[in-house]
């Protein structure tokens, strides 16, 4: 599922030092990716992708980095390790994504249809709640772990524009 231009995001994103050869890019061994519904207006993209990947930092800490700070001692808050890859796919790709994601036991997070008529934290939770896993109207979803099972998890989706 690696294409040139995941390859250069990734590249460029975590260069290390410059040696003698020059910048030597660093391989991730695991994969963050949020994958979307073709669908939706730019703005709901976004959206749903902020959401997701805030569900990953809070519950897997290890894939959040240190504070940065800038010359003049200005603090700012922490970002992810590595790169976040998007993707988009139809609803039947997003379901099966879905699927084998829950089968393979990875990081899992999921944006409904639901949630764009729900208010707060508690009702979105509630209408996320009410449905069966199999019958969830999928927008976005966002998935951490190996390279290889991620990518599994995300066959027929392509890389987002």
């Amino acid at each position: 599922m690696e294409t040139e231009q995941t390859m250069q995001i990734l590249d460029h994103a975590a260069a290390s030092p410059t040696s003698a050869a020059g910048p030597e890019p660093l391989r991730f061994d695991t994969k963050i990716a949020v994958l979307l519904r073709d669908d939706l207006p730019v703005w709901q993209r976004l959206n749903v992708t902020a959401f997701l990947v805030s569900g990953l930092g809070a519950e897997l800490p290890e894939v959040v980095g240190e504070p940065y700070a800038d010359a003049g001692g200005n603090r700012y808050l922490p970002m992810f390790r590595q790169p976040v890859m998007i993707f988009e796919g139809a609803g039947e790709t997003l379901t099966a994504a879905h699927t084998r994601a829950l089968g393979r036991g990875l990081p899992l997070a999921v944006f409904t249809s639901d949630l764009f008529r729900t208010g707060n934290d508690r009702d979105n939770r509630a209408a996320v709640r009410a449905v069966a896993a199999d019958r969830l109207d999928l927008v976005g979803l966002a998935v951490h772990g190996p390279r290889n099972a991620v990518d599994k998890v995300l066959k027929g989706a392509r890389m987002h524009p």
